[in-house]
């Protein structure tokens, strides 16, 4: 599993790890995985060109660091000090030992322009609200030149602790960060400023509860659901799914099409589309008579394509098995009916319905995404999946967040988070907690979704059909 931990977490890491070790020496370690990731980056060192953007901080000393190290393997490295008073003063003389130049901001664009390599060492962790304005023309330039651009430890300009851009960032090729990811790194619209990401080990011990959980295939295949010699239709869990219209029959035809593919023994559906949902899979049990006399189910799926049906919202709220909500189901639920559940909740909203439920603009839930996750878990006593393109799964009691990024740009179709819905709903039956289903839901899903996709357009359909191959996958 991958984890990201808080600003203040690894300042207290590195204090405790600093008060251990020879002055210098964590700085050293971090130069030298820095110094190794932009060797590996340019393939050849002697006679490259690269840039250091320097700021006050420590990443302005690692990045003179690491330029001293590829300077003595033969690369002219020249540091820009934004601020030249106050910049490492161990770090600029060891570049300068190692033949590298220094200069000030003036002609740095051209600088810049003729590199090959350019390091962001400009503003650290602990940086907030964006670069000051004497950066940003240096960071419009990296965007402009051929040269990549690597972050040291965070693109700068992004916060490390929100993943928020408040202004104008530079943006990476490759970010080479110490000791533990941090969230910004994992978590949109910041995880689109860092590039590829490299993690450099330095010896950080951290006890700290993590504030970001990433899933990894192991992690998966260990939460999936697998029948026993033991089991039936029925052991194995049945999710009821209460979806679907007369104007959005599809709605809940893709939903039962995640469910039947999510882990649970059989598929329960009520609604107005049972005739398109027993055409297309006829081993659905379908009911008339509503969400109470519909049969025994392990969990509910509720709210895509029900168009105006409160009351089966309602309804399905009052049971005491796990529900997951989605879709019109999120506008129609009341929020006292949904806080006021024994029984675990998931509440699956993309931004804008997130937006809705919070009562802010679409744009605040785009640009602060790990903050409304957490504030609508809470809010609603909900765990909460955020979609977007990194989900995030926020749990009610608060605790670390899970973000996933498996999928594919091409899973913004209509329809695929229908699937998803059914997927959970379907993993909360087979008995995954709230968090678990939604995040391995989440994981499963958007790994359907490039098998699906291949590069190519894609329908919800399609992302249904490839689960079966996700699982595959998560568990060989």
């Amino acid at each position: 599993m991958r984890t990201a931990y808080s600003v203040e977490t690894v300042r207290a890491a590195e204090r405790d790890l600093m008060a251990r070790l020879p002055e210098g020496a964590l700085m050293q370690r971090a130069a030298s995985g820095l110094a190794a990731a932009c060797a590996d980056l340019l393939g050849r060192v002697y006679g490259s060109r690269v840039v250091l953007l320097v700021g006050s901080g420590d990443n302005g000393g690692d990045a003179l660091y690491a330029g001293a190290r590829l300077a003595r393997r033969g690369a002219g490295v020249t540091a820009v000090l934004l601020s030249p008073e106050r910049a490492h003063t161990g770090g600029l003389a060891a570049l300068r030992r190692a033949g590298g130049t220094v200069s000030g901001t003036g002609g740095a664009e051209e600088l810049i322009a003729r590199a090959d390599l350019v390091v962001d060492g400009i503003v650290g962790i602990g940086g907030k609200g964006g670069l000051r304005a004497e950066a940003v023309p240096l960071a419009e330039a990296a965007a402009r030149a051929r040269a990549a651009v690597v972050a040291v430890d965070l693109p700068s300009g992004v916060d490390a602790d929100s993943g928020q851009v408040n202004g104008a960032a530079v943006r990476a090729d490759l970010t080479v960060t110490f000791g533990t990811h941090k969230p910004g790194l994992l978590v949109d619209p910041a995880r689109e400023y860092a590039g590829s990401v490299r993690l450099v080990g330095i010896g950080l011990e951290l006890a700290a509860e993590a504030e970001l959980e990433a899933l990894q295939h192991t992690d998966v295949a260990a939460l999936l659901p697998l029948p026993g010699a033991e089991s039936d239709k029925y052991r194995r869990g049945v999710v009821g799914i209460a979806a679907g219209s007369a104007r959005y029959p599809g709605a809940a035809v893709l939903a039962v099409a995640g469910a039947l593919r999510g882990g649970a023994g059989a598929v329960r559906y009520v609604g107005p589309a049972a005739e398109a949902v027993i055409a297309r899979f006829p081993e659905t049990l379908v009911s008339d008579r509503g969400p109470r006399s519909a049969g025994r189910v392990q969990a509910w799926v509720v709210g895509p394509g029900v168009g105006d049906d409160a009351a089966t919202v309602a309804e399905v709220l009052t049971a005491d098995v796990p529900v997951l909500v989605d879709a019109d189901g999120l506008r129609l639920a009341e929020p006292a009916a949904v806080r006021g559940r024994a029984a675990p909740t998931l509440m699956t909203p993309h931004a804008g319905e997130a937006a809705a439920l919070l009562g802010v603009a679409r744009e605040e839930v785009e640009a602060a995404r790990l903050t409304s996750a957490r504030e609508l878990a809470e809010r609603y006593g909900a765990a909460v999946l955020l979609k977007g393109s990194t989900t995030l799964v926020a749990g009610p009691g608060g605790g670390a967040v899970r973000v996933n990024a498996t999928g594919t740009s091409w899973l913004a179709t209509a329809g695929s988070g229908d699937v998803l819905s059914g997927l959970a709903g379907s993993l909360l039956a087979a008995g995954l907690r709230a968090v678990d289903a939604g995040s391995v839901a989440a994981y499963l899903h958007g790994l359907a979704g490039r098998f699906a996709a291949d590069g190519a357009p894609v329908g919800a359909h399609d992302v249904a059909e490839a689960i079966a191959a996700a699982w595959r996958d998560v568990r060989d």
